[in-house]
């Protein structure tokens, strides 16, 4: 019988991860059978893939973003919170044991549900950071998990997490890297680019409604930056289809112009702000831009590390806020910027504007983009080092076959 491998992840960029993690895997590795339990959200990012869902899913309002803002815990737990997590619990412990390995992306959380499964386990520890404080603090639990002879490896997105645990007295950690920045790759869509003018890059997210907010306020920051610098700069916008199908009715709310993916709009002085918009063009857009305006998580940790330089503007959350944003600015160094300390003001989209006609200016800056988003956030190659590592762990195990193993009857993976 095939072997089998549970991924567990606990966030939607960890989802993200994972699903690339899996791309490699069924490349190098097809006859391995592959399931999910996401523990935040509904595991589109699975879904998209096919991989059978083993759980329950929920969409709740913090959306697994209660750390920077707590109050929205108890929207969550008026949202149903307890019971979807006992239901998960529930789920991991019947079908944990029917794996060879479990594959956990996340914080403590998604390490102890991969604790819970009873089988051997690889912590994908793709949130923590020692680059935050210059010093990764695990609590009592992550501790515990990764010290258990049944954690068979640590994984970190960057080399300087690795380095700081091992000094730490843990073992089995190795440098992962972004799963995601192996896919990165430019297809070859034609951005309608001018020549030798400066690209900037809107990236306002994936998660609706928020997305559609930040969007609004890209918009309204570029009528301020047109203002300011004319047509000296482009923009280019990658949203996903979901926003794309709103603009339309965002262009009549702000006054704009839309047509066939373009958005434009008239400026007093016979100036016109333009924003092209794309929703598959991700990679083109990230690869060829010279810089981001960015109100995500992960997309703007692909562009930094490509070395892209990051302007953020904090809006209302859940997810990107002034909290989020100014951990970014801990977790990328000087490539990126925030304008402001909380929500977006007119004053706020000013300053922006203002910082972007000074960046994209900065010659020494952007080259020394390049070497800190590569310093930080380490090379290509994820996917291949974090699936090597999966083939290695099930080639060394020897699962018991006996009659009372858990293993010993396989069936098929149903959700």
């Amino acid at each position: 019988m095939p072997q089998r491998v549970l991924f567990i992840s606990n966030g939607h960029g960890e989802d993200n991860h994972s699903a690339h993690v899996i791309r490699t895997l069924r490349k190098l590795a097809p006859d391995i059978d592959i399931a999910a339990i996401p523990i935040v959200g509904e595991g589109n990012a699975y879904r998209r893939l096919g991989i059978p869902i083993l759980g329950p899913t929920q969409v709740l309002p913090s959306g697994g973003f209660t750390y920077v803002n707590r109050w929205l815990l108890l929207k969550d737990i008026q949202a149903g919170l307890l019971s979807l997590s006992l239901r998960q619990i529930q789920a991991i412990r019947r079908h944990g044991p029917e794996f060879d390995l479990v594959h956990a992306t996340g914080d403590s959380v998604g390490q102890t549900c991969a604790y819970l499964t009873g089988r051997p386990f690889i912590s994908f520890i793709s949130c923590l950071s020692a680059l935050y404080e210059g010093h990764l603090q695990t609590d009592f639990v992550m501790r515990f998990v990764v010290r258990s002879p049944r954690c068979r490896a640590v994984i970190t997105r960057d080399p300087y997490t690795a380095k700081d645990l091992q000094q730490q007295g843990f073992d089995k950690v190795h440098y992962g890297g972004i799963p995601s920045l192996d896919w990165l790759i430019p297809q070859g869509k034609d951005l309608q680019l001018t020549p030798a003018v400066p690209m900037v890059a809107l990236l306002p997210g994936s998660r609706m409604p928020e997305a559609v907010r930040n969007f609004k306020l890209m918009m309204q920051f570029v009528v301020e930056a047109t203002r300011l610098m004319g047509q000296t700069v482009q923009f280019r916008a990658a949203l996903v289809p979901a926003l794309m199908r709103e603009l339309g009715a965002i262009a009549t709310e702000l006054g704009w112009q839309y047509d066939a993916g373009k958005l434009t709009y008239p400026l007093a002085d016979g100036a016109i702000a333009e924003i092209r918009c794309y929703d598959d063009a991700f990679n083109d857009i990230v690869c060829n831009t010279t810089l981001v305006i960015g109100m995500a998580g992960l997309a703007v940790d692909q562009a930094v590390a490509l070395g892209k330089p990051v302007i953020q503007i904090p809006g209302e959350g859940p997810q990107f806020n002034y909290a989020f944003a100014e951990a970014q600015d801990r977790l990328l160094g000087i490539s990126a910027q925030t304008i402001g300390t909380g929500p977006a003001t007119p004053a706020t989209l000013v300053e922006a504007a203002h910082c972007l006609q000074k960046t994209v200016n900065d010659a020494d800056y952007l080259a020394a983009c390049v070497e800190n988003g590569r310093d930080r956030l380490g090379t290509p190659g994820a996917s291949q080092r974090i699936v090597q590592l999966i083939l290695d762990n099930l080639q060394s195990n020897q699962v018991d076959l006996s009659p009372n193993s858990p293993t010993a009857e396989r069936g098929t993976i149903t959700p």
